[in-house]
């Protein structure tokens, strides 16, 4: 019986030992807090739309400003009748003849077109604000992965001291019970809290692998990356929400498009105004006739004035005026949240510190314990039971102290973020 229960235990070491060699692959690449937001902001297919939505807004502003600039067109014609006119021997009309001709126009005063070019120029800025909050997105995403890689790593951590103290105490329980003055009782307790350790050091570790090919999607890896530092994430001084306009892509972005949606509403006016163009129209006929000579110009002074178009202008303003205050609505409620995202991030790294001072304490004091534990029940003055509960207890504690720290880091983040100093 004591020789099969011998086999039992070196099958159950033999496989913690193969569980513990068949983790996750290896990440193929190891990067800085730094270099891993500055690759995802780099190489992120958001931040390459986002460009090419600037470069869309700058082609439309090209196009809205050549249409108030000098255009020239050039036209030439072939005509053939089915027969030449004549008068007294002369031709008049021949049957087959050339035009050449260009058609030279120039806007002298265009103040709807004017306008629309100023329109398209608020729309680059804005496309290029919207593009510097897409790469803010990307660098949160970024360091959401990174911090979860920190995170989970220190959890794996924890489970593997932990894994060490109850292979320590299963190791002591089954020495006990072969020297005669254990129990099997003992033994099979403190087994059965070693495999759940080792249950547990197996899901912290694919948490971590997953993290890491988070990180690695992010950055445009060909595998998971993991994390080799901690961000500081240092406060600046003035972390009052005061100035958030200031900094605050998002903020900056709807104030922009508040004042652009402005602009196109005050334009409105400028649809009723009339529009002078002047027109240079030169032409060679070949052959030339006794009415139309070969070299020909014209020049034209053309004024279009908006008389009535049954409400289209009307309805055009009222559209507008809409749009104006869907964004300047927009901006009041995003400044009013980003104002109370920063007095809520400022009082959670607070509150994140006292939690972390009183997780590490707690840390302390369940690891005192268990040494105490273990002496204790070396001695015969504490139970198998009270040895478990104080490793339970400790390992607890250790993912608290993890799970504080991340808090921390993220609280930190988050009102860096409220600020907008990040990244």
């Amino acid at each position: 019986m004591r020789q099969n229960h011998r086999c039992n235990v070196a099958v159950i070491c033999l496989v913690l030992a193969i569980g513990v060699q068949a983790q996750a692959p290896a990440p193929t690449e190891r990067v800085s807090f730094r270099d891993a937001i500055a690759r995802a902001v780099e190489k992120n297919p958001s931040s390459a739309i986002a460009a090419a939505g600037i470069l869309r807004a700058e082609a439309l502003l090209t196009e809205v400003r050549a249409n108030t600039r000098l255009q020239i067109n050039g036209t030439v014609a072939t005509t053939t009748l089915n027969t030449s006119v004549e008068f007294n021997d002369t031709t008049v009309s021949p049957r087959n003849s050339v035009t050449a001709g260009l058609d030279v126009q120039l806007p002298l005063f265009a103040p709807a077109r004017w306008a629309r070019r100023a329109q398209a120029a608020d729309a680059v800025h804005v496309a290029e604000l919207s593009t510097t909050e897409v790469r803010q997105q990307t660098a949160l995403a970024a360091a959401d992965a990174y911090l979860t890689i920190i995170a989970r790593r220190r959890v794996v951590d924890a489970n593997v001291r932990a894994r060490d103290v109850a292979k320590a105490h299963f190791d002591l329980a089954h020495q006990l019970q072969q020297l005669g003055t254990g129990s099997r009782l003992n033994e099979l307790r403190a087994q059965q809290e070693l495999s759940t350790v080792d249950s547990l050091v197996e899901s912290a570790r694919l948490a971590l692998y997953r993290a890491q090919e988070a990180l690695g999607v992010l950055v445009v890896a060909d595998g998971p990356v993991d994390a080799t530092d901690e961000p500081a994430f240092d406060l600046p001084s003035d972390a009052s929400d005061a100035n958030v306009l200031q900094f605050r892509p998002d903020l900056q972005f709807f104030s922009a498009a508040q004042q652009a949606s402005e602009r196109v509403l005050h334009d409105s006016a400028k649809d009723y105004f009339p529009e002078l163009q002047a027109m240079f129209l030169p032409q060679t006929l070949y052959p030339s006739s006794i009415f139309s000579p070969a070299n020909s110009w014209r020049f034209q002074l053309q004024l279009a004035v908006p008389i009535f178009d049954s409400g289209q202008r009307k309805g055009q303003k009222l559209e507008r005026q809409a749009a104006f205050d869907i964004s300047k609505a927009t901006f009041t409620g995003a400044l009013t949240g980003a104002r109370s995202e920063v007095r809520a991030a400022r009082e959670a790294v607070q509150s994140a510190e006292r939690g972390l001072v009183s997780a590490r304490a707690a840390a302390d004091q369940a690891q005192q314990v268990v040494n105490i534990t273990n002496i204790s029940f070396r001695a015969g003055a504490a139970t198998n039971i009270e040895v478990i509960d104080a490793e339970r207890a400790a390992r607890d504690a250790d993912t608290a102290v993890a799970g504080a720290e991340d808090t921390l880091r993220r609280a930190k983040l988050e009102l860096l973020t409220a600020l907008g100093r990040f990244p």
